[in-house]
């Protein structure tokens, strides 16, 4: 392996294993664009988490920072996420420990949206006001995997209508992206009513929420996964999946670098540290799909 994957090289990339690393990268690039299918979480995977050292908005903070919503709901939002995100984030409790707590704030922050008589003819002018933000090198991301005829299942714990509002706006909603979402439920008047289908939160992503299972089994075959997430809930969106051979494991890690470092080692194949580029992502996808030299993986 003569050329090395440069970005694989950036101080900010870890790996605990990079042989192994190495060996999954190998199986997948034999594999081709043919055998691969992507999966990915939205909000801090493909959008930014910060640009120029300020935070930037999830699915869910695109609407709480809205003029759609009142003064009362943003305080209340807010005073949700003080209790629950550090919990969420919390790496010395279980993901058994956070469930429960995980349901209530998502079903609290539900019911209070469900009050705020937000029109399904919003939601395209709330995004566009918004300073959501993909990650840099989002269009060759998407356009590669549209080009190459490789899916993308996009699995997120936030709110469908606005992520897929986010994709469409910046020009790269291909016919090969599928998502699965709390989509809204508009009544009759176009009034938010509700969400439709079964609560998806950080730590429920995998098969047991998706009536989409005829989804993977269409793609029989693509037995070859790319996983990009940046939660520990994020490791289980593959779960379930019929016949996956390798699976790859990128994580974004954002947050509580320094506390969750190791947490993150330990279950993502390759970690990227403050990194608000799909830049290892998109050279992975080359060398995959044998567009840009052969890699070598060196230690980390």
């Amino acid at each position: 392996m003569a050329e090395e994957v440069s970005s694989l090289m950036k101080a900010t990339v870890l790996m605990r294993q990079p042989r192994r690393v190495q060996e999954i990268v190998g199986a997948l690039r034999r594999g081709g664009g043919d055998r691969l299918q992507v999966i990915s979480d939205f909000d801090m995977t493909l959008s930014r988490f910060a640009y120029n050292g300020k935070r930037c908005p999830t699915s869910y903070n695109i609407l709480d920072n809205s003029k759609i919503i009142s003064e009362e709901c943003r305080k209340e939002l807010n005073a949700l996420l003080h209790h629950y995100y550090p919990i969420e984030i919390d790496p010395n409790q279980t993901i058994k420990e956070k469930l429960p707590h995980m349901v209530e704030w998502w079903t609290k922050a539900h019911n209070l949206l469900c009050q705020q008589k937000i029109q399904k003819h919003q939601i395209a002018q709330v995004v566009q006001e918004s300073s959501a933000m993909l990650r840099e090198g989002y269009k060759t991301f998407f356009n590669t995997l549209h080009q190459n005829g490789i899916p993308l299942f996009i699995f997120s714990a936030g709110i469908g209508d606005i992520l897929e509002e986010i994709i469409r706006q910046m020009n790269v909603f291909h016919p090969n992206t599928r998502i699965v979402s709390n989509y809204m439920d508009f009544d009759e008047d176009g009034f938010l009513q509700g969400f439709r289908g079964q609560l998806i939160h950080t730590y429920n992503k995998n098969a047991s929420v998706c009536e989409n299972s005829s989804y993977f089994q269409q793609l029989q075959g693509k037995t070859n996964v790319l996983l990009l997430g940046d939660s520990m809930g994020d490791l289980t969106m593959a779960d379930g999946i019929p016949g996956v051979e390798n699976i790859l494991k990128i994580g974004f890690l954002n947050d509580k670098v320094e506390e969750s470092r190791q947490l993150y080692l330990d279950s993502y194949d390759i970690v990227l540290m403050k990194d608000e580029t799909l830049d290892v992502v998109n050279e992975l996808l080359q060398h995959i799909l044998h567009q840009g030299d052969p890699m070598d993986i060196q230690g980390s």
